[in-house]
């Protein structure tokens, strides 16, 4: 019995692991199936994005072919050409075929510009140059001088920026350039205009008032009252166009980099307090009342006195002149700390005047520009005043904030550096 059982077990022992199989090749098969379908699934998405890529691409490429006033130059890491628009075959007047993988962006380049960028930089002369400032700050647009094919010369202000590939790894440069050759030349003869004029200016109003002062005091010929007003009236009209020169010659020095200041102790609480009194006659003319909010002891800073002078007088009396009868101009000046948490010393004008609007704000430190507040209230001024005090608060490393709105007034923030 023994004997006849042992088989019989056997084979049930084969059924059971025969069945086991069984169930195991239909769970391979449903997984063998679930896994086609995924791929199936995936190999669709695959090609919906790959799809998506070269149509992104086409798109993007059909963008920068549609740039013809700007230049768009991809290069790879070691600056050879990859990509050349229309822009940039108009500008530097070669055809994509002749410069694409053939050419490096630094033949574009004058030798001297990437020298003296490479010994400032510390880099070797070449590509590295030219993306060092991209490299350490993400970004960087300066002029460059663009030689085209035929030896020219153009002024481009150039956006550099890091150029990846489809994985999102660094594969190169974009340099996208704007021709600002012919604005660079107009600025330049401005400042030409603006220089001469100032000096052939200067002299004859020097000797006019030089004159009129001594007409004005000649005990031996006394003037009659109606003669010395007439004068008066004179000399305060070239008083104002000697000073409107100075502005011009200090514009001038500002551009060229030379513009100087005399170090010293300021006490910022004294500087408010003289523009107060320098406005005084001209506000209370006006109808507007002006407060001065100093602390007592005064806060010493170190600065030009006579330019952070300057500095307040322009704001005092911009701030009277663009604030209606009725209203106020406050100077304040305070102790305060910085963003970074170091000592600085704030002087604040406020007025309930006119405002500014909110569009134009950004060009307000810009040299010639004036609101249209001001133009529409018919205020009279060149648009000197704040670029002037603009450059004077950056040359002691301090900052002129603004904050104004139309119609509702205007507070310009002067703020500077304290000794810790």
């Amino acid at each position: 019995m023994t004997e006849l059982a042992n088989p019989a077990h056997t084979i049930a022992e084969l059924r059971r692991t025969l069945a086991r199989q069984a169930g195991q090749i239909e769970r391979l098969e449903a997984e063998r199936d679930a896994l086609h379908a995924q791929m199936q699934t995936r190999g669709e998405e695959l090609e919906v994005a790959t799809r998506m890529l070269r149509a992104r691409a086409r798109t993007m490429t059909s963008v920068i072919d549609a740039v013809t006033e700007q230049s768009i130059i991809g290069t790879d890491r070691d600056g050879v050409v990859r990509v050349w628009n229309p822009g940039a075959e108009r500008m530097l007047g070669l055809p994509r075929t002749d410069v694409v993988r053939q050419r490096s962006i630094t033949e574009f380049h004058l030798l001297e510009e990437l020298t003296d960028a490479a010994e400032a930089a510390g880099v070797p002369v070449g590509v590295d140059a030219l993306v060092h400032a991209a490299q350490e700050n993400g970004s960087d647009v300066r002029d460059w001088t663009y030689v085209a094919a035929d030896g020219t010369h153009r002024a481009v202000s150039v956006a550099i920026t890091p150029r990846t590939d489809d994985r999102g790894v660094h594969a190169g440069w974009n340099f996208v350039g704007t021709d600002v050759t012919e604005a660079r030349e107009t600025e330049r003869m401005k400042d030409q205009f603006v220089s001469l004029i100032s000096h052939e200016l200067r002299t004859p109003l020097t000797s006019i008032l030089g004159y009129l002062e001594l007409v004005l005091d000649d005990e031996d010929e006394p003037l009659t009252e109606a003669q010395e007003g007439y004068l008066r009236t004179v000399e305060r009209n070239a008083q104002r166009l000697l000073g409107l020169v100075g502005d011009l010659l200090f514009t001038a020095q500002v551009d060229a980099g030379r513009f100087t200041l005399t170090p010293g102790d300021v006490d910022l609480a004294a500087v408010a307090q003289a523009a107060e009194e320098t406005v005084r006659v001209t506000a209370a003319g006006a109808g507007v009342e002006v407060l001065v909010d100093v602390p007592s002891e005064g806060l010493v800073v170190p600065g030009d006195a006579m330019r952070l002078g300057q500095a307040c007088d322009n704001l005092v009396s911009n701030a009277v002149k663009f604030t209606p009868a009725g209203g106020r101009v406050t100077i304040c000046v305070r102790a305060a700390t910085g963003p970074d948490g170091a000592p600085v010393a704030q002087l604040s004008v406020r007025d309930t005047g006119i405002g500014i609007p909110a569009g134009e704000q950004g060009r307000l430190f810009t040299r010639f520009f004036r609101a249209s507040t001001a133009k529409r209230s018919a205020v009279a001024g060149v648009g000197l005043g704040l670029s002037i005090t603009k450059a004077i608060t950056t040359a002691h490393r301090g900052t002129l904030d603004l904050a104004s709105a139309e119609g509702q007034g205007t507070t310009f923030t002067l703020t500077l550096p304290l000794p810790a």
